[in-house]
């Protein structure tokens, strides 16, 4: 076997990991915009898995994300919060919360859902977050409004639990 071979099989044997990314939004109020997928039970941020095959960066797959979901085209700003997320019957999950502003009211009433994947929206106080958003998607959303609140830095999660 060649360098070329040898290193091929290396990567070929290396462990698999999903992605994805996801934006926080919230309305003047505070409220947090969550999106109802069609294809399983609860509620979501928008967002989704990363297509690293095309070079896409965690970033460019959050706006991409969100443009196909709600049909918003916005900017993002920081890193809010990553979660390593242990798989059960997936390989595990590394995702990436990044920060999608404060949408005005014509934002809002322009948002136009995905019609293949999402059957509707709707805004969320933080008291209702947890029982909408399943598990570690619930607190990886509190931890990432919580990175909001004390204005700065990024929060290293674990199955939506802080580590650092």
């Amino acid at each position: 076997m060649t360098s070329t071979q040898d290193f091929a099989a290396y990567i070929a044997g290396l462990p698999r990991v999903l992605a994805g990314a996801a934006a926080l939004f919230r309305d003047a109020e505070g409220r947090v915009l969550l999106v109802e997928p069609n294809y399983r039970e609860g509620w979501a941020l928008p967002g989704g898995t990363i297509e690293s095959d095309d070079g896409e960066t965690p970033r460019q797959g959050a706006r991409r994300e969100t443009l196909e979901e709600i049909g918003l085209d916005r900017e993002l700003g920081r890193l809010l919060a990553v979660d390593w997320v242990h798989g059960t019957g997936r390989p595990p999950l590394v995702a990436y919360v990044y920060d999608g502003g404060v949408l005005t009211d014509s934002e809002l009433k322009a948002i136009r859902l995905q019609q293949e994947e999402l059957l509707s929206w709707r805004l969320v106080p933080r008291e209702e977050i947890t029982g909408r958003l399943p598990g570690a998607l619930g607190r990886r959303a509190l931890a990432a409004l919580d990175v909001l609140a004390e204005g700065s830095g990024t929060a290293e999660l674990e199955n939506g639990h802080r580590v650092a």
